[in-house]
């Protein structure tokens, strides 16, 4: 049997069907969004949780600047975020949610949070599951950390 139709070993199986879930369920939460697709949801919740920077939201998605000015700039236009040129560098520019931004973002996180929960009310320790997603948002945190410090 050629190497790429090898079934995945015992000890892998458990993470294929992980890897397969989350493939799965970044598409349910789009769904959850409406207003807002995944890509925009990111950015907004990246500028949210404090990165102000283009450069910086575009290192932490893992993504590529053009990608996240293409981005910024639909948000921009949809009056979900602001760009001010930082006092202390003319060339610097900080993005901010506007007032409709902090809603749409708190609107759509809200349909969000109610689809994981209604999902996970089905696995055998519904808490249990969201504690595990959250500690994988800590390990990604952690690894952008380390690409970061590694230059």
């Amino acid at each position: 049997m050629p190497e790429y139709q090898k079934k995945p070993v015992a000890d892998d199986e458990r993470a294929v069907q992980a890897v397969r879930a989350l493939a799965r369920a970044c598409r349910v939460l789009e769904r959850a969004s409406g207003e807002l697709n995944l890509a925009h949801y990111r950015v907004l919740s990246a500028v949210a949780s404090g990165d102000e920077r283009a450069s910086r939201v575009a290192a932490r998605l893992a993504l590529g600047k053009p990608t996240v000015s293409a981005a910024v700039d639909a948000l921009c236009q949809r009056g979900l975020l602001t760009r001010v040129a930082e006092a202390d560098d003319q060339r610097a520019v900080a993005l901010s949610l506007t007032v409709s931004g902090w809603s749409l973002l708190e609107r759509v996180e809200a349909e969000m949070v109610a689809k994981i929960r209604s999902l996970s009310a089905r696995a055998p320790d519904p808490e249990r599951l969201i504690e595990s997603l959250a500690w994988m948002g800590g390990a990604i945190d952690e690894a952008h950390a380390e690409r970061i410090a590694a230059g």
